[in-house]
């Protein structure tokens, strides 16, 4: 789950609904451990039941958002985009400003899926490979994310085997 450090009550709630619909289907949130969509992510997850982890951009752990299960300090700044894209098996993006369209870049450089909703809308004109994927719902991000997986040649069969 990647998105906006900063949103409105509106984005965060979407956010809320994605982490608890992970939960729901038995997934592990990753997000990037901080405020805004991150939090809401995490909350959702937590509602639910579910794990989530934050890769945290710093090196201090206290400055990790409230509903983290696990809470991972890089001190990486930036460059933690990478770790993020690259933990999960499908990307799900709410909102977000040049630091979602990083993670959202290598996510789609690495071949993972990515959905968004309210996102950076990216397409690959006239190529083969996917860019991202719009939703209309938290759900169907999710939904969406779990086909892609999938679908994808590299992704495991059924994203809930571990």
């Amino acid at each position: 789950m990647i998105g906006a450090s900063q949103c409105d009550e509106e984005l965060y709630e979407t956010a809320r609904r994605v982490g608890a619909e992970i939960a729901r289907r038995g997934h592990i949130l990753v997000c990037g451990g901080l405020g805004g969509v991150m939090d809401g992510a995490a909350r959702g997850a937590s509602e639910e039941g579910g794990t989530s982890v934050g890769i945290l951009p710093g090196a201090n752990r206290s400055l990790a958002g409230e509903w983290l299960t696990v809470s991972i300090p890089t001190d990486m700044g930036h460059a933690r985009n990478a770790v993020v894209a690259l933990s999960g098996d499908a990307l799900i993006a709410v909102s977000g400003g040049y630091g979602t369209l990083s993670e959202i870049a290598l996510g789609l450089k690495m071949g993972k899926p990515v959905v968004g909703i309210g996102t950076w809308r990216l397409d690959h004109e006239g190529r083969e490979e996917r860019g991202v994927i719009a939703a209309g719902s938290p759900e169907e991000a999710v939904a969406l994310a779990e086909q892609l997986c999938r679908e994808s040649p590299g992704g495991r069969p059924d994203p809930l085997q571990r």
